[in-house]
């Protein structure tokens, strides 16, 4: 017998936590776009119009500005393996999960990990990273800008003033950031930064915005050595160790969406598509708006979680705007109330990893979700299943405080 299954008809819940997020109805309908031929002028011109939004987006003027096809961790791994070849030395800055991502992968490409490192809940200090470049002189600093799973925001400008001093490339991971803090790249003096759309670009996770800087545009050339069915007349290898990836090698990916649209791989239409679009809000909406509607959001998660006698989690100096972790009440069932909030009210809300595992809840609000209304449903609801696990405070306090912060 045949087995088809269902339909696709699950129910249409408000993603509160860490990412992904509800995508915004714009996207959803970009996405149910036509195909076209990948060589189409049309479909190019789809991709020069993509390039120029999220130069816009990333605040820099940075040419080689595209997409990398994959989630947002295939950005981060194509940066990683096209700059650093095995024995390059790398410091990497890391006070959570997505810090020790950066050294594992860096790891993977025979690199030489030197971790500069800060307890989970704060931020790295940047005289420590010099300290540690000083020694080194790396081949290249990476960081993560929002590490979501502490919820801190690594400040930056220090650690690219550092960078430009020493020679040396700066990497930031901006996959929970982007369009929801000020991602200023070209202020960091940041020579590659990758990002995601699951997050405050509000999109589907399976694209990842991607900029370089030309001095590292050209280290990554220095290492280009083109597909074998491709090469012809013209075409030139660098004279660098070749890439250790063919599917993440960025000087490959950089001729295809040059004006040379050297084939690499067939881009990901109904994806690009959704980028675009993802692209064309943030704008509409400006970039300074947009920042002060998350961190109006994030305020008021804040104050309402602090009304109804949670601690929230970490170093308040330097949180992220979108993402809030809340320290589980001693004697309640974090992953009870978590279930509770998704059967009864439809809501997602994330847990931890590693050390934080079941100590502390994460509430994201990005993107279409950074809005008053998500906020104080989501609020009222934990509420109510807080008060219903025996965990008592003033009925209302964690909505009228919400109220009250966004007043």
């Amino acid at each position: 017998m045949t087995e088809t299954f269902g339909e696709l008809d699950h129910p249409a819940r408000l993603l509160m936590g860490p990412g992904p997020i509800n995508v915004h109805p714009r996207v959803l309908r970009a996405m149910s776009v036509q195909l076209l031929g990948q060589f189409d002028p049309e479909f190019t011109g789809y991709m020069n119009e993509t390039m120029a939004l999220y130069r816009q987006v990333f605040q820099t003027a940075n040419r080689q500005t595209f997409l990398v096809d994959g989630t947002s961790r295939a950005g981060i791994e194509a940066a990683l393996v096209s700059v650093l070849a095995p024995g390059d030395d790398v410091v990497v800055v890391n006070a959570g999960r997505f810090g020790l991502l950066l050294s594992e992968i860096a790891e993977r490409c025979d690199a030489k990990v030197t971790l500069v490192e800060a307890p989970w809940g704060t931020v790295v200090d940047p005289q420590a990273v010099e300290d540690a470049v000083k020694r080194v002189r790396p081949r290249l600093v990476a960081c993560v800008h929002g590490d979501t799973s502490t919820t801190m925001a690594q400040p930056l400008e220090a650690i690219g003033a550092i960078c430009r001093r020493y020679e040396t490339l700066l990497y930031v991971d901006a996959t929970a950031t982007l369009g929801g803090m000020a991602v200023p790249v070209d202020v960091w003096g940041a020579d590659i930064v990758t990002a995601g759309l699951q997050k405050c670009l509000g999109g589907p996770s399976g694209s990842a915005p991607i900029t370089l800087s030309d001095r590292a545009a050209e280290h990554i050339f220095g290492r280009r050595h083109v597909e074998r069915g491709l090469a012809g007349p013209g075409t030139a290898d660098g004279n660098g160790r070749r890439i250790g990836s063919n599917y993440f090698d960025l000087a490959m990916i950089m001729d295809y969406w040059s004006d040379k649209r050297l084939n690499h791989h067939t881009e990901a239409a109904s994806m690009l598509y959704a980028a675009r679009e993802c692209a064309r809000v943030v704008l509409e909406e400006g970039l300074e708006a947009r920042f002060a509607r998350h961190a109006a959001a994030g305020a008021a998660v804040v104050a309402g979680a602090q009304a109804l006698g949670l601690e929230v989690y970490g170093d308040l100096a330097h949180k992220m705007t979108n993402v809030t972790a809340l320290v589980i009440p001693t004697g309640l069932d974090g992953d009870r109330v978590r279930a509770r909030m998704r059967t009864e009210f439809e809501i997602e809300i994330g847990t931890a990893f590693g050390p934080l595992a079941g100590k502390v809840w994460r509430i994201g609000a990005m993107g279409v979700n950074a809005r008053k209304s998500a906020v104080l449903t989501t609020l009222a609801a934990l509420e109510a299943v807080l008060r219903a696990e025996g965990f008592g405070f003033a009925p209302g306090a964690g909505v009228d405080a919400a109220m009250a912060a966004y007043a």
